[in-house]
């Protein structure tokens, strides 16, 4: 219980030190981001632990075809080395054509592992359907699977998903509106307006006056010059020009599985009286043994059932008005309750409107 007050009053402490953040830490420019790209592809090489299912096998034909191998028809290969798999990659703004990008590939089929496999030529597609990449290249599997004569199996992480370091080579550009207009907009990580117009006052100070704007609680429009070269050098400038974020909203964050519970420095406690007890039900079972007639009765076993409840004395505290985290942190260590019993407490001042904030339970 000392563990996690102390852990409460470290995050208290930390969150009223305001510290100046830079603009790049808190916000984004509109347009520029990474772009996900996703294809199909067949894994061959595996030792045995591919798959043999309709979809594998028209994609393994379809790949034969490709190379002018044309079967008999009738005929069924056997391609317990071959995995149906899907890629995907995520693509980053900016990536130019010819470079290269990490892709990640993940068995669509029954097969059991993919490790040993090579994947084939795949082609990696993005959202309007053009192919923007090219994967190949050997897998990297940190899984593993053994199985015995018996049925008995063990599997280690994941052997149906691997990685291939720099698997994909760029094809094709894509466009970003990083060099067109005459503004950049600033988007930020965490929508709050006075975030916004402290982000705008800055780069103001900074550059002169109306240059910046501020559009609406996420978006910063700042003026920027045309030629590509002077607004890679502005940017440089204004990303890294320092002001202080607002302070967030007023919260209480309770995980209801670790039991971890994070209070906002802007909470505050409206009066309230609390007490919290606790109520022990123990239940016995005792056998008896009772003997029958002598004249032909039978022995029976006869259980007797003893239940005792024992209610712990609750302790009472009472909370004035505008009482903070750290008043919180000091009246619950007096009253010696665990984090479970604090996160019953929180709830119930919630539900009497005695929490000034916002009580999430995630």
């Amino acid at each position: 219980m000392k563990k996690l007050l102390l852990l409460l009053t470290s995050i208290m402490l930390l969150a009223t030190s305001a510290q100046a953040a830079r603009i790049k830490d808190v916000a984004q420019i509109a347009g520029v981001r990474s772009n996900q790209l996703v294809g199909y592809g067949l894994v061959t090489g595996l030792p045995g632990t591919g798959e043999s299912t309709p979809f594998t096998d028209q994609s393994f034909n379809a790949m034969l075809q490709n190379f002018g191998i044309q079967l008999p028809p009738g005929t069924k290969p056997k391609t317990k080395n071959v995995a149906a798999v899907i890629v995907t990659a995520e693509m980053p703004a900016f990536t130019k054509q010819g470079q290269t990008i990490d892709v990640t590939v993940s068995s669509v089929g029954s097969a059991k592992s993919l490790r040993g496999g090579t994947l084939m030529q795949t082609f990696l597609k993005g959202l309007d359907g053009q192919v923007y990449a090219v994967a190949q290249g050997n897998l990297v599997v940190s899984g593993f699977s053994a199985s015995g004569a018996d049925g008995s199996k063990i599997v280690g992480n994941n052997p149906t998903a691997g990685m291939i370091s720099s698997g994909a080579i760029v094809e094709r550009e894509i466009p970003t509106p990083f060099s067109r207009g005459d503004y950049i907009t600033f988007n930020l990580l965490e929508s709050d307006f006075t975030t916004a117009q402290r982000m705008a006052d800055a780069v103001n100070n900074f550059l002169g006056p109306q240059m910046a704007s501020a559009i609406d609680a996420t978006s910063v429009r700042v003026r920027a010059p045309r030629e590509v070269s002077q607004r890679v050098a502005f940017l440089s400038a204004v990303e890294n020009i320092e002001f202080n974020p607002a302070d967030g909203s007023a919260k209480i964050i309770v995980n209801s599985r670790t039991g971890t519970i994070v209070v906002g420095k802007h909470v505050r406690l409206k009066s309230a009286a609390v007490t919290h007890g606790g109520m022990t039900v123990a239940i016995k079972e005792n056998l008896n043994v009772s003997q029958g007639n002598p004249f032909g009765g039978e022995t029976v076993v006869v259980p007797d059932t003893d239940i005792e409840v024992t209610e712990e004395q609750g302790k009472m505290f009472k909370f004035e008005p505008g009482l903070t985290l750290d008043d919180l942190v000091r009246a619950v260590n007096q009253v010696g309750a665990a984090p479970s019993d604090l996160m019953a407490i929180l709830q119930a001042l919630k539900q009497a409107g005695a929490i000034e904030g916002q009580l999430i339970i995630i």
